[in-house]
């Protein structure tokens, strides 16, 4: 049965998703490889066009740490700090300051109390408990022939479905204020500012591939349980 769940035909459901989002994943870091040769005119760093963003919005109580690694930037709102990873923090690539700028538009979704990431942030602890236990609940509920548990792992991967969904809208509008910041400061000209572009559009395609997964993943849990029923 441990191999029926994992082998059976309905893989063939989330093999297209699969594919899709390793080829994202491939395409974000080699764009952002290539948009790593243009530095930038001003010489601004990562750090400093992180700064701007943040000082610009009147979030001088962010702080801005480096942290290691190849694109593990993020934002964490409970330390209130901006991580910038080795390849982006002293940076003055096109690239980084793309990717420094997305990151600050994070926290200017949190000082402006932004909808969408109110939501994200409030179904976080369900989520993580969805991510671990729906899978082993639903394979349990496979095994045993057990309704309730079926329909209880399926409830929890729901929950991280609407997680990615969720997800989307806020992962486009960081770029966006991060692109709206970069061309009003003057930061990047066009050119540069191209780049930048180019390098957040392909992040998002990972976001993008999170969710098709996600949601074909869910198609093949339906599936696998209508097909227990019968």
């Amino acid at each position: 049965m441990f191999g029926l769940f994992y082998f059976d035909w309905t893989l063939l459901i989330v093999l297209p998703a699969l594919i899709f989002s390793i080829w994202a994943q491939m395409n974000v870091n080699s764009t952002f490889d290539k948009y790593s040769k243009i530095k930038n005119k001003r010489g601004i760093t990562g750090a400093d066009a992180a700064r701007r963003v943040l000082d610009a919005n009147g979030l001088r109580e962010v702080r801005i740490e480096r942290v290691r690694g190849h694109l593990t930037d993020h934002y964490d709102p409970r330390d209130n700090v901006i991580r910038l990873s080795d390849s982006v923090y002293d940076s003055s690539s096109a690239a980084a300051v793309g990717v420094a700028c997305h990151e600050a538009g994070h926290a200017v979704q949190y000082a402006k109390h932004y909808f969408p990431i109110k939501i994200r942030s409030a179904i976080i602890p369900i989520t993580k408990f969805g991510s671990m236990l729906s899978m082993p609940i639903f394979l349990f509920g496979l095994i045993l022939a057990f309704e309730p548990l079926l329909l209880a792992g399926i409830i929890l991967y729901s929950a991280v479905t609407f997680f990615q969904l969720v997800t989307l809208p806020v992962e486009f509008n960081a770029s966006s204020r991060a692109m709206e910041a970069i061309e009003h400061s003057g930061m990047l000209d066009p050119n540069e500012a191209s780049a930048s572009a180019q390098v957040l559009r392909a992040a998002a395609l990972t976001y993008v591939a999170a969710l098709a997964t996600s949601l074909l993943t869910l198609l093949r849990l339906l599936t696998l349980a209508n097909g227990r029923r019968r």
